[in-house]
């Protein structure tokens, strides 16, 4: 299971389940046949900045930050709006041009939008370049790109 697939999964049961520990999650992704250390867990918290937060039972479980939840394409949407200055492909790449200063929050959005078409992002003051995994899903998260606009 890719890093990505799984952030996505533990974001999941954070929010569905009670979790109080790293060996939970362990335990839950062993059940479901996936195999993962405690140790990749627990790198996983810290990169996707879960908290914990008082469970109702008692103790404490996981969650994710209260500004995690907020609405990623209502952000991009207004990003793109305020700062949006060109867009390109080439092969399997996507160059975004931004008002000087919006290019990084334009692909930390990007990226925590998890659009399969990326396979990575690599922002500058200006410029988001966008690595997309075929040249059909460049394409696609091109006319996704715009229109936010």
């Amino acid at each position: 299971m890719k890093k990505k697939e799984r952030h996505q999964l533990l974001k999941q049961l954070v929010q569905q389940e009670t979790i109080q520990k790293q060996e939970n999650f362990v335990g839950i992704l062993k059940e479901r046949g996936i195999e993962v250390t405690q140790a990749t867990i627990s790198r996983d918290i810290k990169e996707m900045q879960l908290i914990k937060v008082p469970s109702q039972s008692g103790g404490y479980q996981y969650s994710v930050p209260p500004e995690m939840n907020y609405n990623i394409s209502k952000k991009l949407s207004r990003l793109m709006k305020d700062a949006f200055v060109s867009i390109d492909t080439q092969k399997e790449f996507v160059q975004i041009k931004t008002l000087p200063g919006n290019a990084f929050a334009l692909g930390a959005l990007i990226e925590t939008a998890n659009y399969e078409e990326v396979f990575a992002c690599i922002s500058g003051d200006n410029s988001v370049l966008i690595i997309c995994r075929s040249e059909n899903q460049a394409e696609t998260l091109q006319r996704r790109m715009i229109s936010f606009v």
